[in-house]
């Protein structure tokens, strides 16, 4: 037996035919540490990155706006990545499929993707947000689920975009882990939005731009938490933890993101038709092949940069995001050519005075690579 998932609008600010979280419940506990305090415990090894929260960051308005004008300019364009990625996850699993995302950014994408599928077959898809987490693997519980409610074959995993693809090493290592110790094998292919990482031919598009739910946290994430792994608060029949920021409903623009580009659906359905049989007819031809390219840029700019620890660049407009939310950032490097796309980049880089420099667009193939300090410890940068 297995825990119960949980539902909105008990956990999660969701719809409950939305997404069922295989998560536990910690919404009572007091996880979050400060910035600063959290780094310095990870660099010098005495804690892992999961097992705390960041404090939530608080936009200002110039910032809200920022949101709102980057989701209008982009929903045309992520509902086409939405309708095409799941046309591909369709063809791969057939009508049967069950979409497994990846707590907490694959949530809304894993959102978005039911509800094309219903949009444009009528189908009803089971949704369901596990945790992974680098370097502790996926939840193992919450893999018992599934395999005890679906056939593990129909299983497609869902992520918001890829980085340097070290979230995707992560679930194929831990799906043959699991496959050794259990005999059940779960498909470790991984279907994302935006792959500038090169790292799966599952993908609505390779292009590094905004996602708009990279720019917020909980309140673009149905105001759940990323997920956390605590010994002291997991125990081995329960699921990765996660909390439920109910408190900040005021500010939740969880609906307000997956309406804008659920609108544009019919807009974008005959050119999604279209690109999706050419996506398919040049998977078979292996043109849409993984070439983990952006994995090699990683290691370039690192070396550039005196980073021996490839964890600390976060390549990728998503990934820098989350850096400047999240982490204590030492730097960030723009492409020249990147335009309005980075405006809230930019304004979060200047609220925490971290330098951005211009990089030629022919040296990087991401829009934009954020750099976390690589020598801070005792709460202070060395």
């Amino acid at each position: 037996m297995t825990p119960a998932p949980l539902y909105g609008p008990d956990f999660g600010s969701y719809p409950a035919e939305d997404v069922a979280w295989l998560l536990k419940d910690l919404s009572g506990v007091r996880l979050e540490a400060p910035t600063e305090e959290r780094e310095a415990a990870i660099q010098a090894g005495r804690a892992h990155y999961a097992e705390s929260l960041p404090v939530e960051y608080q936009p200002g308005p110039e910032y809200r706006r920022l949101f709102h004008r980057a989701l209008e300019e982009s929903a045309e364009r992520v509902a086409h990545a939405v309708g095409l990625v799941t046309e591909l996850v369709l063809a791969a699993r057939g009508p049967d499929a069950v979409l497994v995302s990846l707590a907490r950014a694959g949530t809304p994408v894993g959102i978005l993707a039911r509800r094309w599928a219903r949009f444009a077959h009528g189908l009803d898809l089971p949704h369901y947000a596990i945790s992974i987490v680098r370097g502790r693997g996926i939840d193992t519980v919450a893999l018992r689920h599934l395999a005890a409610h679906h056939d593990p074959a129909r299983i497609m995993f869902v992520d918001g975009w890829t980085g340097k693809g070290a979230i995707l090493r992560e679930l194929t290592a831990a799906l043959d882990g699991h496959a050794a110790a259990t005999g059940v094998r779960f498909p470790a292919d991984l279907a994302v939005l935006a792959d500038p990482g090169r790292c799966t031919p599952l993908h609505g598009t390779r292009d590094d731009f905004l996602v708009p739910s990279a720019c917020l946290n909980s309140t673009v994430s149905g105001l759940v938490s990323r997920t956390v792994l605590n010994d002291r608060l997991i125990g081995p029949g329960d699921y990765h933890g996660a909390k439920f920021y109910a408190e900040l409903a005021a500010d939740d623009v969880s609906a307000v993101f997956l309406d804008a580009v659920c609108a544009r659906f019919p807009d974008v359905a005959e050119r999604v038709a279209k690109d999706a049989a050419e996506a398919l007819a040049a998977d078979r031809a292996a043109g849409r092949a993984a070439d983990w390219s952006g994995w090699e840029a990683v290691r370039r700019v690192g070396a550039e940069h005196g980073v021996d620890d490839l964890n600390l660049v976060k390549p990728g407009v998503g990934e820098t995001t989350r850096v400047l939310l999240r982490r204590v950032p030492w730097k960030v490097l723009a492409r020249a050519d990147a335009g309005a796309e980075l405006d809230h980049i930019r304004l979060l880089a200047a609220e925490r005075g971290v330098p951005v420099a211009e990089v030629d667009p022919a040296a990087l193939p991401y829009a934009c690579v954020g750099l976390i300090h690589p020598r801070f410890a005792k709460g202070r940068a060395q």
